[in-house]
């Protein structure tokens, strides 16, 4: 193993990148002074772990980064690379070669790297430590570091020796493992009063866990029954909300149904209404129509009774024609023709007159037909016109009652609509300010709640820097006890006395009247007990006893078991001291006596022992108070004591008893109020705890609260939209039906007005007399009596005639007579023409009753047909008026079905909506009490779910199959409500009974437990680390020794060998300070120069201080060899013969060694096998060039 090359970047004066490349052997740096020799010294002992700025020539560490010219600007960082040929496998590490590269920043970080790879300070120191390179350095040796190696202490030597044999490394090791066993005991203490309070709190919590485990079976059966009750409320809900809606589905449904076919039967009954109206025009002309034919056809019978009356008067005076009479005969019946001529003509006048009276009969009766037929036709047509205009009217009137009473009937359900629709509006738009009022509390109760919330944080960090603060002081306090313990302890053992005393006061319960110490009697203010303790002398040491009698018996035990001797302080001696004759003191001076306190028994002794003894501020003041009052003894604060003619003081000695005791108490003062700074701690620290468990409680209920307000406001939201949404329905349906119910209402005010003209109409046709066909007996007897008067008349006429005829006959018998034979002939003729024109009268007649009877047949056809006609469009308008009555009847049932269809609908949606809000509720429930998606509640606790068996079955069945007993386990058992219900009732009343129960009382004591256990572990643990480490500290105590023996004699033989090389003549040895402990023994140098008696190193020459060191040094290369060495101007102390001598041992190390040389002297550079030369220029750079001396070729090869 040698070193191969060193690379330094930014490394003191090596600006630049600079490599030294090293071959096995001898090694020189040459340079004038300053040019940067020693740097390459400081780079190797730099990068191989160097931590101290002076060892490196240095202020602080930061100085080894080049710190710029007046031509170059400083760097940022340093770097030197060490390379290391590890072929032979001296470094523990599988490499043949091994870089180390320390680098540093300005910033004063610092990089570590083992082949590129980052690794730790100690990585590389542990590294090197296995070759024999430590922390010490001893193959590097630089500038005046001879000297410090003989000035140095014994046990400084002694580090090399070990660094050299490789012993540093389990040292400081050992050293590792005394500091953790020092720590460790701090451990175990803390483990050892842990455990101890853990064990006292196991059997309290242990009970309180009993019941909490009790408790939460109980509360799991309570939260298994609640859990399987919400379930089944959660199924029954959904499931009636299901049905539910599948109903409302089939009554909206129906509802659909409804309004359709009330569409199609108000269609229908618009219908059947426009036919009505159509009908009524027909029905009145068909009405009109059968009156003017049945007028026609009376007529025409009137004209045919004429007629037929006038045929039968024409066919009755048709008489055939007689022979005509001879004028004689005509002249004689002249004669009797006169005379009857005047009678025949008072009969004409008596036939006129009945005639003229018959006539007027006649036209009286005729005018009275007239009347009666006029009047009749009147009443006809009074009766068809009252016929059908009531029908009308009564019709329109039963039609807009019919639409009025439906009218009406929508007002009412409109207005009930309405109301209700208003009601729902009114509701939703309390419901919505409701919401919004509580909205709005609610977004002020979040701002509490996150106000609540920063406040417990707050107060749970201030608890919790409460809480941490309490926990420094308790183990501040805790460190003060275990310190103050320990002082007292060590005092109280410096109080354990191994003279007389002590073997009095070991005896004290063989010694009866024994008091005790003088000094633990004794109370001494603060600040005096050095002067006391000088003062009292052998007093302070003393035992106090009650009287002469047990300090006899004390005496006699100290003589009969041989335990030396001891001072006897008599108690009970009688107070003699009178303070009234001594003097006033001066000022800052005290009397002893003020200053000390003692058992009342003990008091004349101790006043005796310091009578008239002044404390005093100092030495001047006691010289003076003593020479102005001989009588009086002074003592100063430092303990000096002067007397008359004796002074006792000087520096300070050993602690007086009195002083050890002060002590005692003020540590055991001090460890009590530690004690009870503690306890203190302990309390508040409990109470912080528990407060800042609280808090935390606080802080978690706030989070909780604060996520409830969150899932609230987002469900108030939704409620808030969905009221919102349910207002404006509400309010568009009131508006609608507003509107609706507006028109309806301005429709029936229409109706009304035109049902109230029509009902007018209808009571005025209605007051008219009722007639079911019109009173045709006085037109009858009118017809009768004119058909008789006409027929008198008639008879008259034709009597008149008749007469008349007779009476012109007879009247014109006569001149007939005379003129028979004359117009016989004429006569005869009128009367055939007569006869033809009845002829054809009665033709006509005929004619005329035939036509009549005729059109009279058909007349009769037309009137039955009209009747017909009129009765089918009576019948037709009464099917109608039945259908429309039917139809309207429909329409009414129809919407009054919807009606109720709509109120069901309603009523549905608000009882769904109120089990919706009911479910909702009991999810919330479910979901705020339990914390269990509903979908998993119904699948793991739903009504379906077998009952799992009890924790207190199961406990039964674990705890007996655990026995060994053959049990099968409990089966579930199907859900059953009322089981349910009695089975959460029960848990309920269980839970009561248990009391207040530690809810965290389980989780604390297994928490308690498993610390207690793993506490317990860890103490153990810890007692088996401490054995094993104090077996490892014996161990490398025993290969400390091993090793460090081996070397120091292999060191001290090899450095008598050099010692004589470098003195001829002369004596030099190493010994050991301490041969009886290998383990802290140092090693020191004894050399005497031929020719010289001295042996101690600080009078021999510096260059014999420089060689002896050299040669101590060559002793350590040569008894352990180390793989290199560097030397920086070793040899500059020495002459010429001496520095011979060195070069001759250096030289033998060349074979076991590479060896680098820092030189100015010629003889050295001569034995190198290479050369480096330093320069530095005006810029204040360190350059390097190289040459080989024993190579083939000498040229000079500069460094790279």
């Amino acid at each position: 193993m040698h070193l191969k090359s060193l690379t330094l970047k930014g490394f003191k004066s090596f600006a630049s990148a600079t490599t030294l490349r090293f071959e096995p052997g001898i090694t020189c740096v040459v340079g004038p002074n300053g040019s940067g020799k020693s740097n390459v010294l400081d780079a190797l002992r730099w990068v191989m772990g160097t931590q101290g700025a002076k060892d490196l020539r240095g202020g602080k560490m930061e100085d080894v980064i080049f710190a710029g010219t007046a031509g170059r600007a400083p760097l940022g960082r340093a770097e030197v690379t060490l390379t290391i040929d590890n072929a032979d496998g001296a470094l523990p590490i599988e490499y043949g070669e091994v870089s180390i590269t320390r680098r540093m920043f300005r910033d004063g970080a610092s990089e570590y790297e083992i082949n590129g790879d980052r690794c730790r300070l100690m990585d590389v120191q542990e590294l090197l430590s296995d070759s024999g390179i430590g922390r010490e350095m001893h193959v590097i040796v630089g500038q005046g570091q001879l000297a410090a190696i003989l000035e140095s202490k014994p046990e400084e030597r002694r580090a090399f020796i070990e660094e050299a044999a490789g012993v540093l490394k389990h040292r400081k090791r050992k050293e590792q493992t005394l500091r953790k066993l020092a720590n460790m005991q701090g451990n175990l203490d803390r483990l050892g009063d842990l455990t101890t309070e853990l064990r006292r709190q196991l059997k309290p919590l242990g009970k309180q866990a009993e019941i909490a485990r009790k408790a939460q079976w109980v509360q799991s059966e309570l939260r298994d029954s609640r859990l399987r009750l919400f379930a089944d409320d959660l199924v029954t809900q959904r499931g009636s909300i299901a049905r539910e809606e599948a109903d409302e589905r089939t009554a909206r449904q129906r509802r659909a149904e409804v309004e359709q076919a009330l569409e199609i039967v108000a269609a229908e009954e618009t219908e059947l209404e426009a036919s009505l109206a159509e009908d009524a025009p027909k029905l009145q002309t068909a009405q009109e129509t059968w009156y003017r034919l049945s007028a026609l056809a009376e007529r025409l019978r009137g004209t045919v009774r004429l007629a037929v009356e006038r045929q039968r008067h024409l066919s009755s005076d048709v008489s055939a024609p007689t022979g005509g009479r001879d004028p004689e005969e005509l002249l004689a019946e002249a004669e009797q023709v006169a005379e009857r001529e005047q009678e025949l003509n008072e009969a004409v006048m008596e036939a006129r007159e009945l005639l003229a009276e018959t006539v007027l009969r006649r036209e009286e009766l005729e005018q009275r037909v007239q009347a009666a037929e006029r009047a009749h036709w009147a009443a006809v047509r009074a009766i068809a016109d009252r016929r059908e205009g009531m029908a009308k009217l009564t019709g329109q009137v039963e039609a807009l009652r019919s639409k009025n009473g439906a009218t009406a009937d929508e007002i009412d359900r409109l207005t009930v609509s309405l109301e209700e629709s208003a009601e729902r509006a009114e509701i939703a738009v309390e419901e919505l300010e409701l919401e919004q009022a509580e909205g709005g509390a609610e977004e002020s109760g979040d701002a509490d709640l996150m106000q609540r919330h920063d406040r417990a944080v707050e107060a749970n960090n201030a608890a919790k820097a409460r809480v941490e603060e309490l926990v420094k002081a308790e183990r501040g306090a805790e460190r003060e006890i275990a310190s103050e313990r320990a002082r007292v302890e060590a005092l109280s053992m410096g109080l354990k006395r191994k003279d007389g005393a002590g073997a009095l006061l070991g005896a004290s319960h063989e010694l009866p009247g024994l008091l005790g110490s003088v000094a633990a009697l004794l109370t001494v203010e603060p600040g005096h007990e050095v002067a006391l303790a000088a003062a009292l002398g052998p007093v302070a040491d003393a035992v106090a006893v009650a009287g002469g009698e047990q300090a006899l018996q004390a005496l006699k035990y100290l003589k009969d078991t041989d335990s030396g001797r001891a001072g006897i302080v008599l108690g009970g001696y009688p107070s003699t001291v009178d303070t009234s004759s001594w003097p006033m003191l001066p000022y800052g001076a005290r009397w002893a006596r003020e200053v000390v306190s003692a058992p009342e028994q003990l008091r004349p002794a101790v006043e005796h022992a310091l009578d008239k003894l002044a404390l005093v501020n100092g030495l001047e003041q006691a010289r003076q108070l003593v020479a102005s009052h001989p009588e009086v003894r002074a003592v100063t604060a430092e303990g000096d004591v002067f007397g008359a003619s004796w002074v006792a003081g000087g520096s300070a000695a050993r602690e007086s008893v009195i002083e050890v005791q002060a002590a005692v108490d003020e540590a055991g003062d001090r460890l009590r109020t530690a004690e009870r700074a503690v306890e203190r701690f302990t309390a508040e620290l409990e109470g912080a705890r528990a407060e800042q468990q609280a808090r935390r409680e606080e802080v978690s209920q706030a989070k909780d609260a604060l996520g409830d307000a969150k899932v609230r406001k987002a469900r108030s939201s939704e409620r808030l939209n969905r009221l919102q949404q349910a207002a404006r329905s509400a309010q568009a349906e009131v508006e609608r039906l507003t509107g609706q119910r507006a028109k309806v209402e301005q429709s029936r005010e229409q109706a009304l007005a035109q049902l109230a003209e029509l009902e007018e109409r209808l009571a005025a046709v209605a007051e008219q007399p009722v007639e079911d066909d019109p009173d045709t007996a006085e037109r009858d007897e009118a017809v009768a009596q004119l058909t008789v008067v006409r027929q008198e008349e008639m008879e008259a006429r034709l009597a008149q005639r008749t007469s008349e005829e007779r009476a012109r006959s007879i009247a014109g018998r006569a001149e007939s007579l005379r003129r028979a034979a004359h117009a016989e002939q004429q006569a005869r003729e009128r009367l055939a023409k007569a006869r033809e024109a009845r002829e054809r009268g009665a033709e006509i007649a005929n004619a005329v009753v035939d036509a009549g009877e005729l059109a009279l047949e058909r007349i009769e056809h037309s009137v039955q047909r009209a009747a017909a006609e009129r009765d089918e469009a009576q019948a037709q308008r009464q099917t109608r008026e039945t259908a429309l009555t039917a139809v309207r009847g429909k329409v009414r049932e129809l919407s009054g079905e919807l009606e109720k269809l709509t109120d069901a609908v309603h009523r549905d949606e608000v009882l769904r909506a109120e089990q919706r809000l009911r479910l909702e509720t009991l999810e919330a429930k479910i979901a705020e009490d339990f914390g269990i998606g509903l979908d998993d509640l119904v699948a793991e606790y739903g009504p379906d779910v077998p009952v799992p068996p009890s924790a207190g079955e199961t406990a039964e069945y674990e705890a007996a199959k655990e026995r060994g007993e053959d049990v099968t386990p409990p089966p579930p058992m199907p859900y059953d409500r009322d089981t349910q219900a009695r089975r959460a009732k029960r848990a309920e009343k269980d839970l009561s009974l248990l009391g207040k129960v530690n809810p965290l009382a389980l989780e604390e004591f297994a928490a308690l437990e498993e610390r207690y256990k793993f506490l317990s572990t860890q103490l153990e643990d810890l007692k088996d680390t401490r054995k094993d480490l104090e077996a490892v500290i014996r161990q490398v105590d025993e290969k400390i020794l091993e090793v460090f023996a081996s070397a120091y004699a292999d060191v001290a033989r090899e450095f008598e060998t050099v010692f004589s090389v470098l003195f001829p003549g002369g004596e030099g040895r190493m010994v050991l300070t301490q041969p009886n402990d290998l383990l802290a023994t140092g090693v020191d140098v004894e050399a005497r120069p031929p020719g010289k008696k001295v042996k101690r190193l600080s009078l021999l020459s510096g260059g014999e201080k420089s060689l002896v060191a050299v040669g101590m040094l060559v002793a350590i290369f040569r008894a352990r060899p180390s793989p290199f060495y560097v030397m920086d101007e070793v040899e500059a102390a020495l002459d010429d013969t001496n520095m011979r001598r060195l070069i001759g041992l250096l030289e033998q190390l060349r074979d076991s060694s590479q060896l680098i040389i820092i030189t100015h002297q010629k003889p050295t550079m001569e034995i190198a096998d290479a050369l480096y030369g330093v320069s530095m220029q005006g810029d204040g750079i360190t350059k390097v060039i190289s040459q080989r001396l024993r190579a083939t070729e000498e040229e000079p090869v500069p460094a790279s």
